[in-house]
């Protein structure tokens, strides 16, 4: 049986790009970064040390010709945070393409894009 979601693969047209967006603007870490000498590189970001999710960042162009069938799609994801008005104003400030804050019976939720115009979202969680 399946136990937890391990990593979640995000492709990208600039690896590096990406890699200083998930790390220097939304303040993530890397885990690991990996390259197999024949062009395929990944490298595994996370919010925290302790995160049971990892996003790994893949080459979108090589991933395309090795795995023609994989979907190259953004995935939706939904981030949690337990301060939301806080993780908005530094986003803002760090320059991120930000949605509009909004109420929602579960709370409040905005959306963001990296620099590749991906989008995902951030919900208010304690």
């Amino acid at each position: 049986m399946i136990g937890k979601v391990g990593q979640i693969m995000v492709y990208v047209n600039d690896q590096d790009a990406a890699v200083n967006f998930w790390t220097e603007k939304l303040g993530f870490r890397i885990v690991s970064e990996e390259n197999n000498g024949q062009g395929m590189r990944w490298i595994e970001v996370a919010p925290s040390d302790d995160a049971q999710t990892s996003i790994v960042l893949h080459n979108k162009e090589m991933v395309a010709k090795m795995s023609p069938g994989v979907s190259l799609g953004t995935p939706s994801l939904m981030f949690f945070t337990a301060n939301i008005d806080e993780l908005y104003s530094r986003l803002s400030s760090n320059n991120v393409k930000l949605g509009e804050m909004i109420n929602m019976p579960s709370g409040k939720v905005f959306n963001f894009a990296d620099d590749e115009d991906q989008y995902f979202a951030v919900m208010e969680r304690q």
